[in-house]
């Protein structure tokens, strides 16, 4: 426990919104005995956790690290290579999946994504689907980085912004990212005595941000930085997240009554459209499309789409139907979207009439290069150009 049973909580005791579908993120450094093998302790603590929720009808997705750590306790190793951390992932996959199915009564499933699955929107939809069925069905869905291929987060450990791409992929109600501290304060509590305990937070301001300066722990790959930033993305879908503490007894029994001892970042406003969603929060390729001022003013204060006639030009290769930046004549980065053609017929197009796209390419997949739909900007870009 992170404090003893009888001395005040530093964080006060609040009820959480009301949620029937949540997803629960946990750390490796909960999943670990301090050396890097598999622990008992917590995780049989946060699967009776789940037991509860689930005898209330209620739906629990989880997203678990600790492969790779239990891989390394499997191997005895501590450090390697990309690829060796990647294999030791493949290795820590099965008991890691074998200590939560132990645990939980229920079937569990694992489901393994990568960015790439989000970012393409049929394999987006196809796990979607995939998700869906299993919470039909009464499955816990445990959900991991594929990172036995997925190299750029195997090097970040994003399994916090992986909770909350889950969380919106499945229009959960609740996040909950379970870590090895209180909540968020506004200093490191164990290096700045003045700290305070932060138990509510409003919006992830860049000062926000600033208190979660400091990486993770040894056995771990993220730290507060990606928790707060995973909780502004589920902010943006009208998701709320907590922040609690994943091995103190009083905050998971004050849990399993809907009351949190933690830090509540509540959701924005309503939720976003889900395409929308996706559109905003999954990587781009690295293609860009870059378009002059009038298209800027057209996409911002008409709401078009856009056409070829806006485009000056084109950075990179893509295929059609990819997600690419659009950014303006100077570079600015306005907004994302999916277009129409491949960046070898965009550049071939870019500046012409709509009328011409077929005299051009010899075929037409319709007037616009990224369609109105399938298009979002940034909100400040938004709000500056009206």
């Amino acid at each position: 426990m992170s404090e003893s049973a009888n001395s005040p909580h530093p964080f006060p005791e609040q009820p959480l919104p009301a949620w029937r579908r949540a997803v629960i993120k946990v750390g490796s450094s909960l999943l670990t005995d301090g050396r890097g093998n598999l622990g008992m302790r917590n995780a049989s603590a946060l699967a009776s956790l789940i037991e509860g929720f689930r005898s209330q009808g209620r739906e629990v997705l989880l997203v678990s690290s600790g492969a790779v750590a239990a891989g390394r306790g499997l191997m005895a190793r501590r450090r390697g290579s990309l690829v060796q951390r990647q294999a030791l992932a493949s290795l820590g996959q099965t008991p890691m999946l074998a200590l939560w199915q132990g645990l939980i009564e229920h079937p569990v499933a694992q489901v393994l994504l990568s960015h790439d699955d989000l970012r393409n929107r049929r394999r987006y939809l196809n796990a979607q689907a995939t998700l869906q069925e299993l919470l039909r069905i009464g499955a816990v869905p445990i959900v991991n980085e594929n990172d036995t291929v997925s190299v750029d987060e195997l090097k970040l450990g994003d399994n916090d912004n992986l909770a909350a791409a889950v969380a919106a992929l499945v229009d959960a109600d609740m996040l909950f990212i379970a870590t090895d501290t209180d909540g968020l304060y506004t200093g490191h509590p164990t290096r700045d005595p003045a700290a305070r305990p932060l138990p509510r937070v409003e919006a992830i301001t860049p000062e926000v941000m600033a208190m979660a300066a400091g990486g993770a722990g040894a056995l771990g790959t993220g730290g507060m930085a990606t928790k707060l930033e995973a909780a502004s993305k589920a902010a943006a879908a009208g998701i709320d997240t907590a922040l609690l503490c994943g091995h103190d007894e009083r905050s998971l029994a004050a849990l399993a009554n809907d009351r949190l001892h933690g830090t509540l970042i509540p959701a924005h406003g309503p939720r976003l459209m889900a395409r929308k969603l996706w559109l905003r929060h999954q990587p781009a390729c690295s293609g860009r499309v870059r378009i002059d001022d009038g298209a800027c003013r057209a996409l911002a204060e008409r709401g078009a789409s856009l056409l070829p006639g806006g485009v000056l030009g084109v950075e990179g290769d893509f295929s059609n139907q990819a997600l690419v930046d659009l950014v303006s004549r100077q570079g600015r980065r306005i907004g994302r979207g999916l277009v129409e053609y491949h960046a070898s017929d965009l550049q071939r197009i870019a500046g012409r009439h709509s009328q011409e796209i077929e005299d051009v390419l010899g075929f037409h997949n319709g007037s616009a290069v990224v369609r109105r739909d399938n298009l979002v900007l940034l909100d400040q870009v938004a709000a500056t150009m009206h």
